[in-house]
C-alpha cells in the first residue's frame, strides 16, 4: 500500500468497522481538480446504496477534521462489486479457486498481464495456476488485481 493509502486507511478504517462493514480497500487517484477518493466496502449481507451513503457521511465528517487530503477531492463509496479488486493477502485467501487477473508493476516473462485460477497463497506470494503452470508471485510485485466474475450458462 502505498503511504498516502496506508495513512488514509488508518484514519477510515475504524470508522467503517464501528459501523458494522468492513473496509474492503481503497484508492486515491491525485488529479488535480478532479482527485478522488474511492473506498470500497464489504458485508456479511452485501452493501445497499444506503449503507454507502451511511459510510459517506460518517467518512467524510472525520475526513474533514482529520484533513488527510490538502487540495480538492471527490469521495465515492461502493461495494466492491463481483470483479472486486484485491489489495491483502487474506482476500488472495479467501478468493483461491476464483479466476482472477493481475497487473504486475514491472514485466515478468515479456508480460505484465496475467490471468488464471487463484491457486491460494505461500508465504507473502500469490499463487496463479496458467495453462497447467502454477506462477509465484510476490505481493509486492502485483500492481492491480481483480476477481474475474463466471457466470454459469
Amino acid at each position: 500500500m502505498v503511504t498516502k493509502d496506508a495513512a488514509l486507511y488508518a484514519i477510515i478504517e475504524p470508522v467503517v468497522t464501528a459501523m458494522g462493514f468492513e473496509l474492503w480497500g481503497l484508492e486515491y487517484l491525485a488529479q488535480g481538480k478532479h482527485s478522488k477518493l474511492m473506498i470500497f466496502i464489504d458485508g456479511p449481507n452485501g452493501i445497499s446504496v444506503d449503507d454507502c451513503a451511511d459510510v459517506s457521511r460518517q467518512v467524510s465528517g472525520v475526513l474533514d477534521v482529520e484533513d488527510p487530503i490538502s487540495s480538492h477531492y471527490s469521495l465515492e463509496v461502493s461495494s466492491p462489486g463481483l470483479d472486486r479488486p484485491l489489495y491483502t493477502l487474506d482476500h488472495f485467501s479467501r478468493f483461491r479457486g476464483h479466476v482472477v487477473q493481475l497487473k504486475l508493476r514491472t514485466a515478468f516473462d515479456g508480460r505484465r498481464k496475467f490471468q488464471g485460477l487463484l491457486a491460494g497463497v505461500e508465504d507473502d506470494d500469490v499463487l496463479l495456476q496458467i495453462d497447467g503452470e502454477e506462477y509465484c508471485f510476490p505481493i509486492e510485485s502485483i500492481d492491480q488485481a481483480r476477481v474475474v466474475p463466471q457466470f454459469d450458462d
